[in-house]
C-alpha cells in the first residue's frame, strides 16, 4: 500500500512540476494534480504489469525493513508518470481548442 501511496503523492508534484515548466500545457492546480495522480498511478500499474516495478523490491524486503532504492525508484515512477500524462492530457487539449 506504500508504494501506491508513494507513487501517487509523486504523481501529483510530478504533474504540477510539468505544469511550471510547460505553461501552455497547466491545466490549474488542482487539474495538474489529478492528473499527475491518476500518471503516477498508472505508470506503477504498467511496471508492475511489466514486472520491474519498485513495488517488487518493496514487497521482498517489506519483513526486514525499508528498502531505499525501492522508494526512490517509486518517486521516480509517479514524477514521470505524472508529468507525461499532463503533456499527453496537454496536447489533447491544446489539439481540441484548435479545432
Amino acid at each position: 500500500m506504500l508504494p501506491l501511496i508513494i507513487s501517487l503523492v509523486a504523481g501529483a508534484i510530478g504533474g504540477n512540476g510539468a505544469a511550471a515548466v510547460m505553461k501552455n500545457w497547466s491545466l490549474g492546480t488542482a487539474g495538474n494534480s489529478i492528473v499527475g495522480i491518476i500518471g503516477g498511478g498508472i505508470g506503477g500499474w504498467l511496471l508492475g504489469m511489466m514486472g520491474a516495478a519498485p513495488d517488487a523490491a518493496a514487497t521482498a524486503v517489506a519483513a526486514s525493513g525499508t528498502d531505499m532504492g525501492a522508494i526512490i525508484g517509486q518517486i521516480v515512477v509517479g514524477l514521470v508518470g505524472g508529468g507525461v500524462l499532463l503533456a499527453v492530457v496537454g496536447v489533447v487539449k491544446g489539439m481540441m481548442a484548435k479545432t
